[in-house]
C-alpha cells in the first residue's frame, strides 16, 4: 500500500510540526560525512544477505527484514509494527523511517554480511534512507530505487556533481530500470557486481528483496492489516 503523501511547505510545516528544515538539511550533511564508500569486507565471499521492506498502512509502518544464505533459505526474520512520528516530506525518509527500520533489526539474532535497502544510498542529495541506516547498524547496504533526484546518467553511470555514485541495472526485459548506490561500507562497481548475483528470472529485484516482500505480505495477512 503506497504512502499517502502530504503537500506541504517549509513555513506549514514549522507551524505544524514544529520542525526546522534547514537544521535537518544540516544534520544530515554532517551525518554524512562519516560514509566510506570503499569495500568493507570481500562482498565475493559473502553469504548471508539481508533486505527490508517498508509498508505504510495508516499512520503506521510495518518494517520487515530477512536473512538468507547463498541458496535464498531464509534463516532469520523480524518486524515491528510501528506508529510513524514525522511527517512525509521528500528527502527526509530517514527521520520517518529509520527507527522502525533498527528497531526490526535488532530483534534478529543472524548478522547479515549486507543489507538491501529498498531507498537511495549516495545518490542521496545530502543522506540517503540506506546509507543512515547502514551507519545505525554497523552492516554495509545496497540501496535500491526507482527514481533518481539531482542526479545525471551516462550509460550506465549514476553521476552526481561528475562523480559516480551509482548505477543503472534493467535485470528483467521491458522493466523499469533500478538505480543501485553504495549506501556506506560498499563501492559501487561492487554495489552492481552483488545486486546482479542475486538477480533470479523472472524475478526484477535481487531475490532477498523478493523474499522480503514475501514475508512483509505473510505478515500484513497475519495481523490481517
Amino acid at each position: 500500500m503506497e504512502e499517502k503523501k502530504e503537500r506541504f511547505n517549509t513555513e506549514e510545516l514549522i507551524k505544524k510540526y514544529g520542525i526546522d528544515i534547514e537544521n535537518l538539511k544540516k544534520e544530515q550533511i554532517k551525518v554524512s560525512k562519516d560514509l566510506e564508500i570503499k569495500d568493507k569486507i570481500d562482498f565475493s565471499l559473502v553469504d548471508r544477505f539481508g533486505a527490508v521492506d517498508n509498508t505504510f498502512i495508516n499512520n503506521k509502518l510495518l518494517s520487515c527484514i530477512i536473512v538468507c544464505n547463498k541458496d535464498y533459505e531464509v534463516i532469520d526474520r523480524a518486524y515491528v509494527f510501528e506508529k510513524v512520528k514525522f511527517p512525509y516530506i521528500p528527502g527526509f525518509r530517514n527521520y520517518r523511517e529509520l527507527a522502525p527500520m533498527i528497531n526490526a533489526f535488532e530483534k534478529l539474532n543472524e548478522r547479515p554480511d549486507v543489507i538491501f535497502v529498498p531507498a537511495e544510498g549516495i545518490m542521496h542529495p545530502r543522506l540517503g534512507l540506506s546509507s543512515h541506516y547502514s551507519l545505525s547498524t554497523g552492516i554495509p547496504t545496497i540501496g535500491i530505487s526507482n527514481s533518481l533526484i539531482d542526479c545525471e546518467t551516462e550509460g550506465d553511470n549514476v553521476l552526481k556533481n561528475g562523480k559516480k555514485v551509482g548505477k543503472i541495472l534493467v535485470s528483467k526485459e521491458k522493466s523499469n530500470p533500478m538505480y543501485i548506490s553504495p549506501g556506506n561500507s560498499i563501492s559501487v562497481d561492487s554495489t552492481l557486481k552483488v545486486t546482479n548475483s542475486l538477480i533470479k528470472p523472472p524475478h526484477k529485484l535481487p531475490e532477498p528483496m523478493n523474499l522480503a516482500g514475501k514475508y512483509s505480505k505473510s505478515i500484513r495477512k497475519e495481523l490481517e492489516i
